[in-house]
């Protein structure tokens, strides 16, 4: 009985310890509420035309230092609805990641603002697509609406370059399929996303 205590014991310090040595998730991205909204130029014979696309249901959780990943795939673009049934060649990237978005926000801030209160940070993003990385700077504007809460939104124009995105072989191809054989040099994009705290 003694050596069954003892184990049970040692049973419980583990997990203590595995607990406690995983990072606690601060902030987590609420899907219902989180998306990215971008419009791409089309050029036409008859001269461009602006033509409106969303990723959804973002999905994302930070740790207690506010690292922060967001894994982008296909299926979460209204691309799935405008094509239909996709070819075999891309129905299989649908689930895996197009892209990752690293980023680092300060929680403790974002803990101290007052209901209705509101902070601007300009975030740096690295975005890995395949065996690219790159950065962007994106300055973000936090709003509290809620106990535990937060708003984000772009605290200023952000656009995309067209030509970059044209050059991605992956995008290039969804591009084509959509039908466009050439964009704007300028994609913009509209954040508004949904920050929560998960109830312990």
């Amino acid at each position: 009985m003694k050596r069954l205590s003892s184990a049970l014991s040692l049973t419980a310090l583990g997990a203590s310890t595995l607990l406690l040595a995983l990072p606690a998730l601060a902030w987590e991205l609420e899907p219902e509420r989180s998306r990215v909204s971008a419009t791409v130029m089309q050029i036409t014979p008859d001269g461009p035309v602006p033509r409106q696309h969303e990723v959804r249901r973002l999905v994302g959780s930070a740790d207690e230092d506010g690292t922060l990943r967001l894994p982008l795939s296909l299926n979460q673009s209204d691309v799935i609805e405008r094509l239909g049934s996709l070819p075999p060649w891309l129905s299989g990237l649908t689930q895996r990641p197009l892209a990752t978005l690293t980023t680092q926000f300060p929680p403790e801030r974002l803990e101290r603002l007052a209901v209705g209160e509101s902070l601007v940070e300009t975030l740096t993003l690295k975005v890995e697509s395949g065996n690219a990385m790159r950065e962007e700077s994106l300055p973000v504007r936090f709003t509290k609406t809620a106990q535990g809460q937060v708003q984000v939104t772009n605290a200023e124009r952000v656009a995309l370059d067209g030509r970059t995105l044209m050059a991605d072989p992956t995008l290039r191809s969804v591009l084509l399929l959509l039908g466009y054989e050439q964009i704007g040099d300028e994609v913009p994009v509209t954040l508004d996303a949904m920050l929560v705290q998960p109830e312990t």
